[in-house]
């Protein structure tokens, strides 16, 4: 082979590829008249850092191992985050006029000047990997070192000048700041921004902020169980809470009464609806912030029910063009995303869909959506009883509370309506006595309901960190009680990673049972038989339960028996 070429030559010197490799990705080049970089690169046959690696020797640029703490915080932060992330860049130190900054691609003349116009520095670039400059901007702009620094450089309220700051505040912000983040970079708004970016890259779903005696707490709930984030001066609690109120268009004057609000943000180059509420609590107001994803209601039923028999058993029950199919569980157990999914595979332009929500969490397209509002007489009931007049073919009732809601959603499932609800019971089989105890008549439900599925979230195993281990006879016992398996089984847990914030768990996904209504049940509904009974004709015609759908997915190694005895009752089996 010839080694004219330098990037080969740093390939065969360092025994990055193996020769046969090497001569396919040549001959590809010669074949196509693309860059070998870009050969390596498409292909995947280098990492991150062995082709940052290659790029550098080739052009005689250092390349550094990089550490967070090589690097000067004071000099990190003459970018701002959104820059350093977008160009994955981050400066190292200052050397008289020059700024030496880690560059994941250091050939990048455009970036270069956008860094020296920024900064006033002439630019001395050294090649570090992307997933190391990546780490180190994660660690210099974490939402704890810029609280750091905005406190130290914040000017903190003298007592009792809390009102008049308020109204000051309010004054300084135009009409058009109103509802977005995108204010000056002032200390108190680089505080809440680092606050909400915070909890976005830490793929958090709401934001606490609980004021406390000395000073206020900040937790980020993520994969559904909350952490701690950072505590906040008591001093600056006003401020922070004033800020937020106003870019959510609350009423900052007002603090004895529950607000609610919303605002929107960008981050990252995509953008976020946060719902905030406010409740009065001693010590302060504490807020709490749910953030949505604009981009994320793009969901299909493939990806939040991969399973192919679950899946299969979902498409199965929405197919029928008439009929109740209802989704049971706890709140936040992920119901509403499972029903966006199944209004996604239903929405086509034939077919009118229509939902009443409280709140509407994510704007779909093509359906209408209707937000409840009691005080201006906007109930499920009432809603529900305009929307039949609407020509629906598939209605979505976001929760069926009362038996007048129960009663309307039944009668609109029976007069040629496919209608999706939830309830909020513990199995699928318990869907049928909650019905009926609100008063629906047995027989009603029996001809209505076309299945009842109840769903849990549960934790995955960080896929980075997942190590393989031999379960002791306790953790065993948990799942087989006194009957241990003969053979020798093997499951996964996480150790810990930065990935998973040491958790051993990254994401979570869904485990479902799915309880279809057969000629059987339908009688047994009718007769009035008991949840369980009717539970065990399920089980006996192929259901599969929560407890088994949850230990199916140890066994697969997705999450852990821990995961598994916090989120699923174990003796309801």
């Amino acid at each position: 082979m010839e080694n004219q070429d330098p990037i080969i030559s740093l390939l065969v010197e360092e025994k990055v590829l193996d020769e046969a490799t090497l001569a396919a990705a040549v001959a590809q080049q010669r074949q196509t008249g693309q860059s070998l970089v870009s050969i390596l690169k498409k292909g995947k046959l280098v990492n991150e850092e062995q082709l940052a690696k290659v790029i550098a020797a080739v052009n005689n640029i250092e390349f550094v191992t990089l550490s967070p703490d090589m690097i000067d915080p004071m000099t990190a932060h003459l970018l701002s985050y959104e820059m350093a992330n977008h160009h994955t860049v981050i400066p190292i130190r200052k050397e008289d006029r020059r700024l030496i900054v880690a560059m994941g691609s250091p050939l990048n003349l455009a970036v270069r000047d956008q860094i020296e116009m920024k900064t006033g520095y002439e630019v001395a670039p050294v090649a570090a990997s992307p997933a190391a400059i990546r780490q180190a901007i994660h660690y210099h702009f974490s939402v704890r070192d810029v609280t750091k620094q905005t406190i130290v450089s914040m000017r903190l309220k003298k007592p009792g000048q809390g009102q008049e700051d308020d109204k000051l505040l309010e004054s300084k912000l135009t009409e058009a700041e109103r509802g977005s983040a995108k204010l000056a970079e002032t200390p108190i708004t680089r505080l809440v921004s680092s606050i909400i970016n915070g909890a976005i890259d830490s793929r958090a779903s709401d934001i606490h902020l609980e004021p406390r005696d000395t000073d206020m707490r900040v937790r980020y709930r993520i994969d559904g169980l909350l952490h701690d984030a950072l505590n906040v001066p008591a001093a600056a609690q006003l401020e922070v809470i004033s800020h937020i109120k106003i870019m959510s268009e609350m009423d900052i004057s007002e603090k004895r009464m529950p607000q609610d609000g919303h605002m929107a943000v960008q981050h990252d180059g995509r953008d976020y609806d946060l719902r905030v509420s406010s409740l009065p609590a001693t010590g302060g107001e504490k807020i709490v912030m749910r953030i949505l994803d604009k981009y994320s209601g793009k969901w299909s039923l493939d990806a939040v029910v991969p399973l192919p028999e679950d899946n299969q058993k979902f498409r199965r029950l929405v197919s029928s063009p008439y009929g109740m199919i209802l989704l049971t569980g706890p709140t936040g157990c992920g119901k509403t995303t499972t029903l966006y999914a199944v209004l996604q595979l239903l929405n086509v332009p034939e077919r009118n869909i229509v939902t009443v929500e409280d709140p509407v969490e994510y704007r779909l397209e093509g359906i209408t959506q209707l937000q409840v509002r009691p005080v201006a007489g906007v109930t499920f009931a009432s809603a529900l009883r305009s929307i039949v007049r609407q020509d629906p073919d598939v209605i979505l009732v976001g929760e069926i509370r009362d038996p007048e809601t129960a009663e309307i959603a039944i009668s609109a499932a029976l007069t040629g309506h496919l209608v999706l609800c939830t309830l909020h019971t513990n199995d699928a089989a318990g869907a049928v006595s909650r019905l009926i105890n609100l008063g629906v008549a047995p027989f009603l439900v029996a001809s209505a309901l076309l299945g009842a599925v109840a769903q849990r979230l549960v934790r995955m195993t960080c896929a980075d960190c997942k190590q393989p281990y031999k379960p002791g006879v306790e953790e065993l016992a948990n799942i087989f009680g006194k009957h241990l398996p003969e053979k020798e089984i093997q499951l996964y847990r996480g150790a810990g990673c930065n990935g998973c914030r040491n958790t051993g768990y990254r994401g979570r996904k869904g485990v479902f049972e799915i309880l279809p209504v057969s000629p059987q049940i339908r009688r047994m509904i009718t007769d009035g038989t008991s949840d369980g009974q009717i539970k065990q004709q399920a089980i006996q015609e192929g259901m599969r339960t929560l407890t088994k759908a949850a230990i199916d997915e140890v066994f697969r190694g997705g999450t852990t028996i821990d995961e598994l005895m916090r989120v699923v009752d174990m003796r309801a089996e």
